[in-house]
């Protein structure tokens, strides 16, 4: 049996309440925040030692994203696996948003020159959270029909961009106003930090009430099996993963269309997620001016999400996701060489938000219906080692462009290989994909 509208409702909920973080801890104010912290504390030469080792400041936040993903090339697909096995996605979608939206209400205590433990703060946070949206997005299939996930899977997107601007929005006013409110600058960073736990906790309440343990055939079978055979849940569930990589030969499209995501997405995440330290480090713009642009985004996105839905339906949600990928390829190539001004962030800014909703709601709703049936968390575990603020071979790309050469330009040029990859992959010739 499929959802109600109630539970659909639930579901669209969750990326409200995810969005916050996205918006507010990730796109805006942490990387600049935990830069200038880490410069606080760097030597003459601009390092800083992490276990001994020296880093570029400017680096240090980059290669904290790629560590929390790179946990969780490890982690979460034994994760999946467990959820599909024991039919366990709401509770541990619950358990890991629990984690991390207290351990980003915990931000509120980053400050002086105390790069490491917001660095901890942020791993663990960003952790929980791509652990969450692998339970999320594996509701999919229980929510829509083939022929209706890219309108579900991009209303969800949409109504993300909607709830994660809102708490945006509220966060601008106090920073803006934060001399009149008489606190610091500082201050009102911490406090937007953390009411991005506070709202992520408060919404998941919503999906917490309304979203259903579905039953799943196969996992009952499975889980009946398992006990004949191991009581270690874990043991069996890494069994269980090795099987699925090993049958996912017979599945050509999927892994086709999943080394093109792998790819293509760590450029968006990539872009997302040093949006603002690109904006403050290469062209000095205040974080006011960088709350307002990405405020912008987030409501443009909302229409994006739903314009590219509506060209998936006159051509084809493949052919869709090609266009979007030119146009972040173009993207790139415009901040190296053509970015200068205030004016032309914000015409980047506006593009970006086009085609930002579009690329990850189609990409989403195309993986969903070339997933075996019973293994969607599964696969959607390592679909997710590259979806929204979690890629980490991107921000390592970028961090390590920048430690080379100084230059946020050459690091965001950078960027565009993985574009390039995801559009030859992609345009393959025989690979099952363009009539979807």
């Amino acid at each position: 049996m499929k959802s109600t509208r109630k539970e659909r409702i639930g579901w669209y909920f969750y990326d409200w309440a995810n969005s916050a973080f996205i918006t507010t801890v990730v796109t805006v104010f942490m990387g600049p925040y935990l830069t200038s912290i880490a410069k606080s504390a760097a030597d003459v030469n601009g390092n800083i030692l992490v276990m001994g080792i020296p880093v570029y400041s400017g680096s240090f936040f980059a290669y904290v994203v790629s560590l929390s993903v790179i946990l969780q090339v490890v982690i979460l697909p034994v994760f999946g696996a467990l959820a599909d096995r024991f039919n366990l996605k709401k509770h541990l979608l619950l358990s890991f948003a629990y984690i991390g939206s207290l351990t980003t209400i915990s931000m509120f205590c980053i400050q002086g020159s105390n790069y490491l433990q917001g660095g901890i703060l942020f791993l663990v946070s960003n952790f929980c959270f791509g652990c969450s949206i692998v339970m999320y997005n594996s509701y999919l299939g229980d929510l829509a029909d083939k022929s209706e996930t890219d309108s579900v899977s991009s209303i969800g997107w949409a109504v993300g961009y909607i709830g994660g601007g809102i708490l945006l929005a509220f966060n601008l006013v106090l920073f803006k106003n934060a001399e009149l409110l008489k606190i610091s600058t500082e201050m009102a960073v911490r406090i937007s930090l953390s009411s991005a736990g506070a709202w992520w906790a408060l919404f998941t309440l919503i999906p917490a009430f309304t979203l259903r343990v579905h039953k799943n055939k196969h996992a009952a079978i499975v889980q009946n099996k398992s006990r004949k055979i191991s009581d270690n849940p874990v043991i069996e569930s890494i069994k269980k993963l090795i099987k699925t990589f090993k049958d996912a030969r017979h599945y050509p499209a999927t892994i086709l269309f999943l080394t093109a995501y792998l790819f293509y997405n760590d450029g968006v995440q990539a872009v997302i997620t040093i949006s603002s330290q690109f904006g403050q480090q290469e062209l000095n713009l205040s974080m006011g001016t960088l709350t307002q642009i990405i405020l912008m985004v987030q409501f443009v996105a909302f229409g994006g999400s739903l314009l590219f839905n509506f060209i998936a339906k006159k051509i084809s949600t493949i052919g869709t996701i090609k266009i979007s990928l030119f146009i972040w390829l173009i993207l790139t190539i415009y901040a190296y060489a053509i970015l200068k001004t205030e004016l032309d962030f914000w015409l980047m800014a506006f593009v970006t938000a086009l085609v930002l909703g579009g690329t990850q709601a189609l990409s989403r709703s195309m993986f969903s219906r070339l997933i075996p049936p019973g293994s969607e968390a599964e696969y959607f575990s390592i679909y997710e080692v590259s979806e929204r603020g979690t890629s980490w071979i991107g921000p390592f790309l970028f961090g390590f462009s920048l430690q080379l050469t100084h230059s946020y330009r050459i690091a965001i040029l950078s960027l565009g290989v993985f574009f390039i990859i995801g559009i030859v992959i992609l345009f393959k010739r025989k690979n099952n994909l363009s009539t979807i």
